[in-house]
């Protein structure tokens, strides 16, 4: 056969595979948006164990809620797993839950730890909010308050309301940056305007140990941070 005949017939082979695969994925994307996640399920399923990163992450999640499949922590985590390894960061943040939580299989921090920092240099702002949660308790990676500091500086750049609080609470208490009230009242504010229930109780606790004048620049500042988020 000449060489550039068989070339021609590789290529329309791999296209072919390619469409079917796409095909069969928006089918049980159809299907799971109809909730029928069995028809999803068988869909999915041989895509995953192909290697398809999306049907991987997606038959997880459905093993994970029990959806057209019996819930399965351990599946859950084995498909997450796969997906985490080929560098999604929606499966790396899922697995990292499961290891936080204890689900289908032992509790690791350590591994929390080090999936949350590949989600969250993704930026997965839940995964930086957990991450820096875990370093500033020490609990998986080292307790390292300034590690703390950036990670939930992160994630209040994308206007995630704990990260607000989190952050008033490390400028309250000067771990791993400088003790500064007018600092921890501009961020407990902004979780505050935010809904974020602990942020309401700790700004009136600490507006009570503050000057007028402090609590008025303190709020400057949270109007301009807001102002500047729009």
């Amino acid at each position: 056969m000449h060489a550039a005949l068989v070339i021609i017939i590789s290529i329309l082979s791999i296209q072919c595979v390619v469409t079917s695969t796409w095909a069969n994925y928006s089918e049980g994307l159809e299907a799971y948006k109809r909730r029928d996640y069995a028809t999803a399920v068988r869909e999915w399923r041989p895509l995953a164990e192909e290697g398809h990163v999306q049907a991987q992450v997606n038959l997880g999640w459905l093993y994970l809620k029990g959806l057209g499949v019996p819930q399965s922590f351990a599946l859950a985590r084995q498909l997450f797993e796969k997906a985490a390894m080929q560098g999604q960061a929606e499966s790396q943040y899922n697995l990292a839950q499961l290891y936080h939580n204890g689900q289908g299989g032992l509790q690791d921090y350590v591994q929390a730890c080090g999936w949350y920092e590949k989600a969250g240099l993704q930026g997965s702002v839940d995964a930086q909010v957990n991450l820096g949660t875990l370093y500033y308790n020490g609990r998986g990676c080292r307790e390292d308050h300034q590690h703390a500091f950036y990670w939930f500086r992160s994630a209040a750049q994308q206007g995630n309301a704990l990260a607000y609080t989190k952050l008033g609470l490390l400028y309250e208490q000067g771990h791993g940056v400088l003790r500064d009230v007018i600092q921890a009242y501009k961020w407990y504010s902004l979780g505050k305007m935010s809904g974020e229930q602990t942020a309401i109780q700790s700004l009136d606790e600490l507006a009570a140990r503050m000057t007028p004048v402090q609590a008025a620049e303190a709020q400057r500042l949270a109007n301009e941070w807001m102002a500047g988020k729009r």
